[in-house]
């Protein structure tokens, strides 16, 4: 079974016909153990309201949507147990901590992190960690 953590970015672009949508989609596998922190699905709800405020979608459909994301097959981990090492990843990498949760629960599983958030991903690239972090598109290329 493959490993894989997955932040908002990525997961939004399960339901939202989005640029990295496809590949996004290839996590979706029975193969794969998807790992969230436990605040994912409240990322969810803001980007589902922002989508809403924005006239992109309607209430209803957000509602429908939000109801599909608790239908995913993740693992949802407590943040607090990552805290700590999200901390000091946000301080040497001047991500924000959000993000920094996802990168130290990829740290902790010793799995991927998968993003389609690229100021994360290039944030992350000339950090100790940045082996932890996946393109959304290189889902199934990273190395072991």
């Amino acid at each position: 079974m493959n490993h894989y953590v997955v932040d908002a970015s990525a997961a939004a672009q399960w339901i939202f016909d989005e640029p990295h949508s496809e590949a996004a989609k290839r996590l979706l596998n029975r193969k794969n153990s998807l790992h969230v922190p436990d605040f994912f699905l409240l990322e969810i709800d803001n980007i589902l309201w922002k989508r809403v405020q924005r006239r992109e979608i309607t209430l209803k459909e957000a509602d429908t949507t939000r109801a599909a994301f608790h239908e995913f097959p993740l693992r949802i981990n407590p943040f607090v147990n990552s805290l700590d090492l999200a901390y000091a990843v946000a301080q040497h990498s001047k991500q924000s901590l959000y993000d920094s949760l996802y990168v130290a629960l990829a740290i902790q599983l010793e799995a991927p992190l998968v993003t389609a958030d690229r100021k994360l991903y290039e944030g992350l690239k000339r950090t100790p960690w940045a082996k932890h972090a996946v393109w959304v598109e290189d889902i199934g290329r990273e190395k072991p």
